[in-house]
């Protein structure tokens, strides 16, 4: 696994810092790059010296950009908002299998696949990159939130059922699947998670 030299403090922050405007060509053709290393060889693919070579950059180009290897591998792997594409608003049994369906699909894409397991390992060296990665989801907690508030007015989910705790489920038991037992995520195990979800929320 490839380390970028002089490495900072694990107190580094992610934010870039201001200055003079950086080529947003150079970002682009580095994530391309980490995608492509990604998709070839998986996580060990990924160097410094090899993402910058494919990119066309230098070395020097990324630190300014990403305080750590696995910063760039995340952003190039799970870029902006993670969009689940959900349309909530259906029956809840219904909405609870589109955000187990979107949260396996979303992280079983061969890229984010081959990144997942190191990023993992890499958040007790950067807790940054947990937050980061949680980020990614705080558009779907904002939605599952107004849909569970929705459900419990009608009567159709219990007063304490909480978005984060259900969607910590279901990205657990994502995660877990793709470590453990990826071949086994089919439409089948996405009727059973859901069954199990919706037999928990119900008042």
């Amino acid at each position: 696994m490839g380390t970028i030299s002089a490495r900072p403090t694990r107190s580094t922050p992610t934010t870039r810092g201001a200055g003079r405007p950086r080529d947003p060509r150079i970002e682009q053709a580095a994530l391309a790059a980490v995608r492509e290393l990604l998709a070839e060889g998986g996580y060990p693919a990924v160097t410094v010296a090899a993402v910058a070579a494919r990119a066309g950059t230098t070395k020097a180009a990324l630190y300014r950009r990403w305080p750590a290897l696995p910063h760039l591998v995340h952003e190039a792997a799970f870029p902006g908002e993670l969009a689940l594409q959900m349309h909530l608003g259906a029956d809840l049994a219904t909405d609870l299998a589109g955000i187990v369906r979107g949260t396996r699909d979303a992280l079983c894409a061969p890229v984010a696949a081959a990144a997942l397991p190191a990023l993992l390992a890499e958040v007790s060296t950067w807790p940054d990159l947990h937050a980061a990665m949680m980020q990614r989801f705080a558009g779907v907690f904002r939605d599952l939130d107004e849909r569970l508030r929705a459900a419990v007015d009608a009567g159709e989910a219990h007063p304490d059922a909480r978005a984060d705790d259900l969607l910590r489920l279901v990205i657990g038991a994502v995660i877990s699947g793709v470590l453990l037992t990826p071949d086994e995520l089919d439409d089948a195990w996405v009727e059973r998670l859901t069954a199990t979800l919706a037999r928990s929320l119900r008042p």
